[in-house]
């Protein structure tokens, strides 16, 4: 008996590993009549294209590969515009940029290896700033990986920390569902990067990836036809079921939403409030709630608001509810906070500058950031894990007939107004050789068009900016992501640069150029990585490392098919006209560098010197 139960167990084991054996080699898929077409002249790339059109995407940002061409091409046939950059790390900006401008996945294709290890930085951001974006990689051939083909790296491993979901795509009818999963998991619930992996035999047509597959001098004797016949199974495995009718239109997107209590309960307490304030960050731009809906939500609660991240210009350009200056101070006036979207992190000096008499209301999709220092510095009174657009929409028509005290406003509008003219008598300031920097971007804001959006990339000169210039509107302000501007909007693209932080960007001049992008690059060229250099040397006592040159960066400009032009303390009284021609070149299709020999400033400090 004991004897039989054990051959019995036996036999079931060998039978369950023989099934599950003929899983993993694609033999009982293709057994149920999924066939191979052989003949066919479609690629996967095709597929791709065809998931990404569904869902609305419209711009895919790149650096070519051979890797990836067959996504191109077929993105390109199907009306899917292909931007092309001079870096991998641009191509994941952009994108990134497109998905906070259109409400849409942005999208990036890089080659494998150093392709995909190149956009580390970029994909690490979109994580930070919480942006829905899918990144998609080449990567050696299936049966290639892990044996030392070309660019072949364990590229997975590199990027699950940084994504919401991580793939490897190993059949080509796994493409369409791999995409729709990872396209609603960057939408849903905090959204963020996520990646696909595209093995190159997944992506080209069968009759050239079957040439790959032929083994021109097999072993002999049995050990022969087994590698025979694993390639040609292999091969078979790989295309099964490829060309088959699939579902393209989007998976559902799961977002976090507050409960009628919690509504219920802020309510309540922002009724009481006398001296309330609303710190509105990125996250309160994101989809499905329109920002213009958000900026009349704001306007109904009457509410004083400080404004971050990608929130900038959600109130207009001089709104009396949009307060700029001061924000510490009236953090510890306040006798409530809401922190829309906004976290407790180094900006807000992890919680400290929060008065703890105040009744603080927090509002965020992400949970390890809706509560981030908590347990040291501050605690909220409500805590609600939600989409912080949609909960100002119900907390506006819940105090609907309500309004906060309007002299609590004004009085902080009265102090920014004091500030600013302050600051502003830093701007006229006259400098020993140079121009004031200060002055420069005062400027430029007074005359920048009503359908500008400011791009910033940089330290020193890019802090200044932040303080002087006013977005004209939701989504106009943005970091590092000037070449997809053109791409999702008509607007004119003004990007303040510093001298050094161009450095690393200035060769996508030529993108611009190519793809006639409405751009004009405002560089504040001090010879120095001076925000750096203000802290090492007083500290330190050395300048190493710090020190730049008075570069021609216009030249370079021009080099890359722009117009650059060099400004000089000499090109004071006309700089207002240089700015206006500048303006309208670029709207003729040239992209533009004014090089600004600065002097250097310390806006907060106050002192200025050469």
């Amino acid at each position: 008996m004991e004897i039989a139960i054990a051959l019995g167990c036996s036999v079931g084991f060998t039978f369950g590993g023989l099934v599950f054996v003929a899983y993993k080699l694609g033999l009982l898929y293709q057994l149920f009549l999924h066939k191979t077409e052989t003949q066919s002249p479609r690629h996967g790339g095709e597929s791709v294209a065809e998931v990404l059109r569904a869902h609305g995407v419209k711009f895919l940002f790149t650096l070519v590969g051979g890797h990836i061409s067959p996504i191109l091409v077929a993105c390109e046939k199907l009306g899917i515009r292909i931007v092309d950059t001079r870096h991998e790390a641009t191509a994941v900006f952009a994108a990134d940029a497109v998905a906070r401008l259109s409400g849409t996945v942005g999208v990036a294709a890089v080659t494998a290896g150093p392709g995909l290890t190149n956009t580390v930085t970029a994909v690490k951001n979109a994580q930070m700033a919480e942006s829905p974006l899918l990144l998609i990689g080449g990567a050696a051939a299936t049966l290639l990986q892990g044996r030392g083909a070309l660019q072949d790296i364990d590229q997975m491993s590199l990027f699950k920390p940084l994504c919401k979901f991580c793939a490897s795509v190993r059949s080509v009818r796994e493409i369409v569902p791999t995409m729709r999963k990872a396209l609603a998991i960057a939408q849903s619930g905090t959204p963020g990067p996520v990646f696909i992996e595209f093995p190159i035999d997944t992506l080209y047509p069968f009759h050239l990836v079957s040439k790959e597959f032929g083994v021109k001098n097999p072993p002999k004797g049995l050990m022969g036809k087994v590698v025979t016949w694993y390639l040609h199974n292999h091969l078979k495995n790989l295309f099964a079921g490829a060309w088959e009718t699939r579902d393209v239109s989007p998976l559902p997107v799961h977002i976090p939403q507050a409960t009628d209590d919690q509504v219920q309960k802020c309510i309540e307490l922002v009724s009481r409030a006398k001296k309330p304030v609303i710190l509105l960050g990125s996250q309160a731009t994101l989809p499905p709630t329109p920002t213009d809906d958000i900026r009349v939500a704001l306007e109904s609660l009457g509410i004083p608001c400080f404004l971050g991240g990608m929130s900038r210009g959600m109130l207009g350009r001089n709104s009396p509810l949009h307060i700029r200056q001061n924000r510490k101070c009236a953090l510890m006036d306040a006798d409530l906070v809401l922190l829309a979207g906004t976290v407790c992190d180094f900006r807000l000096s992890y919680g400290r500058v929060l008065n703890r008499r105040s009744k603080i209301i927090a509002v965020n999709r992400d949970k390890t950031q809706l509560l981030k220092n908590s347990d040291m510095f501050w605690k909220p009174n409500v805590a609600i894990q939600g989409d912080a657009g949609s909960f100002l929409l119900r907390l506006s028509k819940g105090l609907m007939g309500h309004k906060c005290p309007e002299d609590w406003p004004q009085r902080l509008k009265a102090g920014e107004v004091t500030k600013e003219k302050a600051n502003r008598g830093k701007a006229d300031e006259k400098m020993d050789c140079h121009l004031n920097p200060l002055s420069v971007l005062h400027r430029v804001d007074e005359l920048m068009a009503d359908d500008s959006i400011i791009v910033a990339d940089g330290g020193d000169f890019v802090g200044s900016a932040a303080y002087i210039m006013r977005p004209r509107g939701p989504l106009r302000w943005g970091l590092g992501f000037s070449v997809c501007s053109c791409c999702e909007t008509p607007f004119l693209v003004w990007i303040i640069y510093g001298d050094g932080s161009l450095g690393y960007s200035v060769a996508e001049f030529d993108t611009f150029t190519r793809h006639k992008t409405p751009v004009i690059a405002l560089v504040g060229n001090d010879a120095c990585w001076s925000q750096i250099s203000r802290e090492q040397v007083p500290i330190l006592g050395s300048n190493v490392a710090c020190g730049l040159a008075f570069t021609d960066y216009h030249i370079v400009a021009d080099g890359y098919g722009g117009k650059g032009t060099l400004i000089g303390r000499e090109d004071e009284e006309k700089l207002d006209d240089i700015i206006k021609e500048a303006q309208k070149e670029t709207r003729e299709g040239r992209a533009t560098l004014l090089n600004v020999l600065i002097g250097k400033t310390n806006f907060r400090e106050g002192s200025i010197s050469v």
